[in-house]
């Protein structure tokens, strides 16, 4: 591929008023000929071909390498390091006749591999070799290998095919390989989910709040119960199916839609909620057996105590049940669900059964059309019974719907599972709510005594209320408000209406139970995904897992132990807002996924569910949020805060997972509406940025010239490192592909990016660098680099490509900037030269100077010419940093002896129009002095290697000369440049009586006319003004246009 070529400005002329513009001083007037002097040769002209070194059977029988010409004079084929492959290979006959390719395919005798779904999956059949796809060195190298290598892995052979070794292999992994205990939707997801919201509140609390809040405003909160949890519904399908799922139910739904730092802050807290909501389920079952104990006079303690060890007992047999695996825990569910069940049957059936006169004492007459009329109203009774107040309670007994995602490891298939259990386990249970509350509004009454003496003839005047009409007085309890019975009193109206009320109590058993077995399991499963993860310290212990469904063992312990120690409290009444609000806060989060996902348009997001949408899923999240704080807003708070908290460390900590988050698609959508943006808005003055383009080779070669542009560009610039390798682009290619480096720079906390190219020298590489780096305005415009520090020893064609690349840089409007350190920039010599570049990112971190506290040293600026004042800024920036503001800035300027004051004044108000801060301004008028002899010998000797001395030759061998070796310097050049340098000397004098103890030092760098001073002049003029400096150099030349300026538009 050809470079474009650069030339020169033609009509560049400055103006007298004016700084010179970069053409002007490097060029004349008719300098308009190309830069470059090489002309690119024919693509067949010295070029071997692939397979150069192929026998004669590689010549009649024309091969794909064979074809293709080389791209470059110096390029290396694939075929040159591997001779013996062409002599063994192969005629296509006899390839096509002893291999069995095309049986692989579909007929088609090639090695290329059709599409299968072990390509794709990140796992393998234990038992089994791991297949992959071929390489594209594979595809077009492995003809070359063949009779040497047997086929690649991926290439499927039919049964018939293996050997008989192959097939014992295959047969002793498969009987090793013990299969795991998988569910279906309905055993796995639907009874789990129906299991855990059917609870309590259905049995104790829906009969209380149907009296409160009446029949109509009941379904009111249950249809609004049941809209967020079908929205979550719908967002956990869409996740669920966007995707193969794994173990971790919520916490791996939303760590691998949202990224570690949110998933891992809700995995650790929904894991926390479900140990605790253990404790809550079991006290709740402990409670009825207690209150049973008490009706028979059968207590072994007291209440309290009879709680915590019933609970402890109770707990202890559910964690039994779960450590002999899924397989008894969910045949535990199954019994559990069909008790509830035939409870709920019991309760159907009693509601139809005529009505003893016991029961119709307590407020039950089966149907009737006034009792449902009375009860279709609200009618709130106390201080805080309001239609929120009853919200509040109702809502957490729909916080079941994650029960089936929770186990998602232990599904056949996750992506049909849980959007099939989990709708219709919503569905069900919401049918069973609303039905529940219409009947038995529909057949008790809000008051009853209970007693049989309050019968009375149907129509006695002196009675008030609906069951005057049944025949019934309580009057009197109503309006002293001391009923025991009915609806708004009697909790246990359940048992009062059904068939059989042992049945209800049954029911009650197992709701409770089955809640607590469902979160005992739930709680562990999550916690174990999030320790495999390893995003939290001192857990990962917590995630080993034993048996054939890798249980583990240990999570089951702590989630035991954190059970039993609320068990003990046996006072739950603080923490049970709590934990609802940790739930909420996953369905918010759960909503939110979906949305993100939807919104970003992320080429990932496929999810087969397609019912479902964006916009409601955002809507959900808010409503989740608005709920936490209607339910308990002091609670609310508190797990805001823990996720918040949680979230910063693991922001903090940076894991290194990598999932492939919305998050990070969503980055991306944002950096690339920003980066198309600003190409709609003008470059100005004010908005400049020093974008740096640094020649660091790999960056952990140069760490200080990294760390020096990282201080400078840190947060407000783009910094690029720039890593030219010397060589052909195919033996190079790995080294510009690698993420080494980048993981390197991210250690350092250096904000940079790293591009390599492969170029047959710097000057070529550094050209497509400053061509193509950047992306629209998001593009370098400096050029930072090295001093070339063995320039007097090295080939002088490489000097000439390093001054090369400072002209390349002018011509491309690029600023140059060139850093010197007295001990050298490259550390590669302490560094082992082999190391592998995928393992930079590892290796130990050098320190250096700029990493270091200043103090309150000086920042020497010789700002001796006018470059657009980026020699200004540049030290501007870096005083802005913390290790630097200390710092004093000394700012020297050229003058003359007899306008010393006035050049001072003017400098000073220069510098304050431009409110950099600098203050100190020193006039230096013995700048055009005479250097001192011996260094001016020096500078002599410096160049006398490369001098052309033509004033002693023959023209034709000057002319000779000049042809082969470039950088030679001629007598006319030395003359003419003779002002210039001895200005070098003289400013080297100078910079070390002034800044010897300075902490660096600023110097407009000169600039050189084209085709006026040889390379070698040129270098040694950097040379000669930076030598022999303690403190680093950076030279430095703008582009000649303005980068400060003291203007507000």
């Amino acid at each position: 591929m050809s470079l474009p070529t650069i030339s020169g400005n033609s009509s560049g002329r400055g103006i007298c008023q004016g700084r010179f513009t970069i053409s002007t001083v490097l060029a004349n007037e008719d300098d308009t000929h190309n830069i470059y002097c090489q002309t690119k040769p024919t693509d067949c002209q010295t070029g071997p071909t692939y397979c150069q070194t192929e026998p004669s059977h590689c010549q009649t029988e024309p091969t794909y390498c064979q074809a293709e010409p080389s791209y470059s004079q110096t390029e290396l084929t694939y075929c040159q390091t591997q001779p013996s492959s062409c002599q063994t290979e192969p005629t296509y006959d006899s390839l096509t006749q002893s291999n069995i390719f095309h049986l692989r395919t579909f007929g088609y005798n090639t090695i290329d591999a059709v599409p299968s779904y072990e390509h794709y999956a990140n796992t393998r059949v234990p038992g089994e070799e791991e297949r992959s796809r071929p390489t594209l060195a594979d595809l077009r190298c492995y003809i070359m290998d063949m009779g040497q290598h047997p086929p690649p892995l991926y290439e499927n052979r039919p049964d018939g095919e293996l050997g008989k070794e192959e097939r014992a292999i295959q047969l002793t992994g498969s009987k090793l390989a013990e299969e795991p205990v998988r569910f279906g939707w309905i055993k796995g997801v639907m009874i789990r989910c129906m299991l855990n919201i059917w609870g309590v509140i259905l049995y104790l609390r829906l009969s209380w709040i149907t009296a409160q809040a009446g029949i109509a405003l009941t379904w009111l909160i249950i249809i609004m119960s049941v809209i967020v949890t079908s929205i979550t519904g719908l967002s956990i399908s869409a996740i669920s199916t966007n995707g193969k799922v794994k173990s971790g139910g919520t916490y791996f739904l939303i760590s691998r839609s949202l990224g570690p730092e949110l998933g891992g802050s809700i995995g650790l807290i929904f894991a926390f909620a479900n140990a605790v909501a253990v404790s809550m389920h079991t006290v709740g079952f402990a409670e009825t057996v207690s209150d049973l104990l008490v009706d028979y006079n059968a207590t072994m303690v007291d209440p309290t105590n009879d709680i915590r060890i019933i609970g402890v007992i109770t707990v202890t047999i559910l964690l039994g049940i779960s450590l002999a695996g899924m397989e008894w825990e969910a045949k535990a569910q199954v019994g559990f669900f069909f008790i509830i069940m035939i409870s709920l049957a019991n309760y159907i059936v009693g509601t139809i059964i005529p009505a003893s006169k016991e029961k119709q004492a307590k407020g039950f007459f089966n149907y009737r059309a006034d009792i449902f009329a009375q009860n279709l109203l609200p009618n709130w009774r106390g201080d805080d019974a309001s239609f929120f107040s009853m919200f509040s309670i109702f809502f957490p007994s729909a916080t079941g719907i994650l029960a089936g995602a929770n186990i998602s490891g232990d599904l056949k298939d996750p992506a049909i599972s849980i959007p099939k259990g989990t709708l219709s386990a919503i569905f069900w249970t919401a049918f069973s709510y609303l039905v529940i509350s219409a009947t038995i509004g529909s057949c008790v009454i809000r008051d009853a005594t209970g007693s049989l003496n309050d019968t009375i003839p149907i129509g006695s005047m002196d009675c008030e209320g609906l069951a005057c009409g049944f025949g019934w007085n309580f009057t009197e309890c109503t309006q002293a408000g001391t009923c025991k019975y009915g609806l708004s009193n009697y909790y246990q109206t359940m048992r009062l209406v059904s068939g059989f009320a042992p049945l209800i109590t049954a029911g009650i058993f197992g709701a409770t139970l089955s809640s607590a077995l469902a979160c005992l399991v739930s709680a562990p499963k999550v916690f174990q995904c999030l320790c495999k993860d390893n995003l939290y310290p001192g857990i990962g212990f917590f995630g080993n897992g034993y048996g054939k469904n890798s249980e583990p063992i240990y999570s089951y312990l702590l989630t035991y132990a954190t059970a039993v120690g609320f068990i003990l409290i046996a006072e739950l009444n603080v923490i049970a807002p709590i934990i609802s609000n940790f739930f909420l806060c996953s369905y918010a989060l759960i909503n939110f996924s979906c949305f993100h996902a939807s919104a970003i348009n992320s080429p990932g997001w496929r999810p087969s569910f397609r019912y479902y949408n964006k916009w409601a899923s955002l809507f959900c999240a808010v409503i989740s949020v608005v709920i936490m704080f209607l339910l308990t807003w002091w609670a609310a708070l508190i797990a805001i805060g823990i996720v918040g908290f949680l979230l910063a460390y693991a922001l903090y900590k940076k894991p290194a997972a990598n999932w492939g988050s919305s998050i990070q698609a969503g980055s991306y959508n944002m950096a690339l509406s920003y980066c198309v943006g600003l190409n709609e808005v003008d470059d100005h003055i004010k908005n400049y940025r020093p974008q740096c383009l640094v020649l660091t080779g790999p960056p952990n070669f140069r760490p200080a010239l990294v760390d020096f542009v990282g201080t400078v560009t840190k947060n407000h610039s783009l910094m690029v490192c720039g890593n030219v390798i010397i060589g052909p682009h195919k033996e190079k290619v790995s080294e510009i592909c690698s993420s080494g480096h980048i993981k390197w720079l991210t250690k350092r906390r250096i904000k940079s990016f790293h591009t390599g190219v492969a170029a047959d020298d710097l000057r070529s590489g550094t050209q497509m660098l400053m061509q193509a780096v950047g992306l629209g305005r998001m593009k370098p415009n400096i050029l930072v680099m090295g001093f070339k520090r063995n320039w007097q020893s090295d080939h002088p064609q490489n000097v000439e490509h390093y001054i090369g690349v400072i002209y390349d840089s002018f011509d491309l409007n690029y600023g140059v900037c060139i850093m010197r350190m007295k001990q050298g920039l490259n550390i590669s010599r302490m560094m082992r030269a082999d190391v592998d570049s995928s393992i930079v990112g590892f290796a130990q971190q050098a320190s250096t100077i700029f990493q270091l506290e200043q103090g309150r040293k000086t920042i020497d600026i010789y700002w001796l010419f006018d470059d657009g004042g980026l020699t200004l800024l540049i030290p501007y920036l870096l005083t802005r940093k913390k290790r630097w503001r200390n710092c004093k800035v000394r700012v020297f300027v050229g003058g003359q002896m007899n306008r010393m004051d006035e050049e001072r004044k003017a400098m000073i108000t220069l510098l304050r129009k431009f409110r950099l801060g600098f203050h100190e301004v020193h006039v230096l008028p013995d700048i055009n002095q005479k250097p001192r002899p011996e260094h001016l010998k020096r500078f002599e000797d410096l160049i006398a290697h490369y001098r052309l001395n033509d004033g002693f030759k023959d023209e034709t061998i000057v002319n000779e000369l000049r042809k082969d070796c470039p950088w030679k310097i001629s007598d006319e050049e030395i003359k003419s440049n003779k002002t210039k340098s001895l200005r070098q000397v003289r400013l080297n004098e100078i910079l070390l009586d002034y800044s010897r103890d300075a902490a660096l030092i600023v110097v407009t760098m000169p600039v050189a006319r084209k085709d006026k001073c040889p390379s070698t002049l040129y270098l040694a003029w950097l040379e000669t003004l930076s030598q022999d400096l303690r403190p680093p150099v950076l030279l430095i030349r703008g582009n000649q246009q303005n980068v400060l300026t003291f203007y507000c538009q």
